[in-house]
């Protein structure tokens, strides 16, 4: 009797999308983007702390702070906060491609000399740009995964991969080997 077993095994609560070689894949890609991101950002808020006025050394600082700790949470399989890293990646990245005119601008005679030299501050603003714009397409693509869809599962079978079990919305898929238990 199927009932009699079903009511014995305990169930667990399991995210089937986590165990998608794409899910797996497109979380590394953002943790990645992040730290890179955070890098590239305190590079040029160090780099430039002289010459930034306080407001923006505080936005800058603040960011970097921000894309570490999306990064911790992308790491535990936050999706939530996927949305905020690609929504705060398009402001910085449209900054980015303003600073970066700014800093090329101050590479003259006359203004405040940076730790590092204004043009080459400019060309990482630049580069910032690009991966800006990777971190929101992945983060956006991570978001679309579903990594938040959880289904009840016997817990012997919790330990398996359930990623060819369960479709992307949670529903159990029926193989032909599975035959007829009802």
């Amino acid at each position: 009797m199927r009932s009699v077993e079903a009511s014995t095994s305990k169930n667990v609560m399991v995210n089937p999308n986590r165990h998608r070689a794409e899910s797996k894949a497109t979380r590394v890609a953002v943790i990645m983007l992040l730290i890179v991101s955070a890098v590239l950002t305190a590079v040029i808020g160090v780099g430039g702390f002289a010459a930034l006025p306080p407001g923006q050394q505080i936005f800058t600082f603040g960011s970097i702070i921000l894309f570490v700790l999306m990064a911790y949470f992308v790491v535990k399989w936050s999706r939530g906060v996927l949305a905020m890293a690609a929504a705060l990646a398009i402001l910085l990245a449209v900054l980015s491609i303003v600073a970066s005119t700014g800093w090329f601008s101050r590479d003259q005679a006359g203004f405040t000399e940076p730790l590092i030299p204004a043009a080459v501050l400019g060309l990482i603003c630049i580069i910032l740009v690009p991966v800006l714009l990777l971190l929101v397409a992945f983060a956006m693509r991570g978001f679309n995964q579903a990594w938040n869809i959880e289904v009840a599962v016997p817990e012997e079978e919790a330990k398996e991969n359930l990623a060819s079990r369960f479709d992307e919305s949670g529903r159990r898929i029926q193989h032909e080997d599975d035959g007829n238990e009802g």
